[in-house]
């Protein structure tokens, strides 16, 4: 019978055989690939509260059967998740007030340590679980260090502390910090998105000009990218992630991106027509010069308009979580682009999930 660390290469080499067999039609370099962590390498974590007598504890479903399990510890989970959810079920059994109709915990964390901790409730939270929910997060940041407590119901959200952590991940001996808010997008395995991070900073060793990132979230490629283009603009319709966007760029003391708050199809329309958009914030698109677009699409991938938008530039960044949809992109994108370099993230290890790079050049020919 295989162990844990036996499974984990097999898995992975079953997973970099079946992303390279999907790239080879393409004429694809060698795939560059980088592993995770077998434990601990995970930043998030959700969990369903199981009510049994006095006891109450964490569960999980088992993915085929459906049954639930009870969870004591997750070793996927990184150790300041595992340190602290014994600890807050030790705190929460013996106080109905935070234990009434709890149903759900979710976990929020980052390499730096910071924690925030949703706790989901089918009732409506009064002040009597407000100030019993500050002593909770009182007891547990004296053990674990910077520790948040949001409380959720029906129309309700309570913050004890912050609702957001301040991410510090290492990307080429430099520090970036990053908020990352509650309840919105973040990557899940911070090792593997600092390696992710490093292989987008080596395929843009060479390039001049300016840098687009579709759907930039917080800036999570936009802010280090910098380093490699002259200015970078990112878009983002999500309004909280704009605003976290524009925190990452002042913490980082970064001058040369800007984050505008319009979809890929707005920006494209005032960067093509020049229709003046009150969201772009007295930016001069024509002082641009855009080369290179970097996309990180949802598992659907990109769209045939979204295809089309994209050839317009000399090089492509294609970040996929979905190996499928991105072969059917790149069906498309190769009639007028050659493949450059390729890499697998193993972001998801023990699953079938893969995270894919791929980066694009424009064919002398076309």
């Amino acid at each position: 019978m295989q162990n844990h660390s036996q499974q984990y290469k097999a898995q992975l080499e079953e997973k970099t055989h079946r992303l390279a067999s999907l790239l080879a039609r393409f004429d694809s370099p060698p795939l560059s690939v980088f592993s995770s962590e077998e434990t601990g390498y995970r930043m998030r974590a959700e969990f369903r509260v199981w009510h049994d007598g006095d006891d109450l504890y964490h569960i999980m479903f088992n993915s085929e059967t459906k049954e639930k399990y009870r969870v004591d510890e997750f070793p996927p989970a990184s150790a300041t998740i595992n340190a602290v959810m014994e600890a807050l079920m030790e705190t929460i059994r013996p106080q109905p007030v935070l234990r009434k109709k709890l149903f759900q915990i979710d976990y929020l964390t980052g390499l730096s340590g910071e924690l925030v901790i949703s706790l989901l409730y089918h009732r409506q939270l009064d002040d009597e679980w407000e100030s019993t929910a500050a002593a909770l997060r009182e007891t547990l940041s004296k053990r674990f260090g910077t520790v948040n407590i949001i409380g959720r119901a029906r129309k309700q959200k309570k913050i004890l502390g912050y609702d957001f952590i301040i991410e510090s991940l290492p990307v080429n001996n430099r520090e970036f910090q990053f908020k990352h808010i509650e309840n919105s997008f973040t990557q899940p395995n911070a090792k593997v998105n600092c390696k992710m991070i490093e292989w987008a900073l080596s395929v843009c060793e060479s390039s001049e000009g300016d840098l687009l990132e579709m759907y930039c979230g917080a800036g999570n490629f936009s802010l280090p990218l910098a380093s490699r283009f002259r200015r970078v603009i990112g878009t983002e319709i999500a309004k909280p992630s704009v605003q976290a966007a524009q925190f990452n760029i002042d913490i980082n003391n970064i001058e040369n991106v800007d984050i505008v708050r319009l979809s890929a199809e707005e920006f494209t329309e005032a960067l093509k027509t020049g229709r003046t958009f009150s969201r772009l914030n007295g930016i001069d698109l024509s002082r641009y010069n855009f080369t290179t677009v970097l996309v990180d699409p949802p598992r659907a991938g990109l769209d045939d308009a979204s295809l089309k938008m994209i050839q317009d530039y000399d090089d492509i960044i294609y970040i996929s979580c979905n190996p499928d949809t991105l072969a059917a992109n790149l069906q498309v994108l190769t009639q007028t682009h050659r493949v450059e370099a390729t890499a697998l993230f193993d972001q998801f290890p023990f699953t079938h999930h893969i995270e894919a790079g791929v980066k694009l050049v424009r064919k002398t020919n076309v």
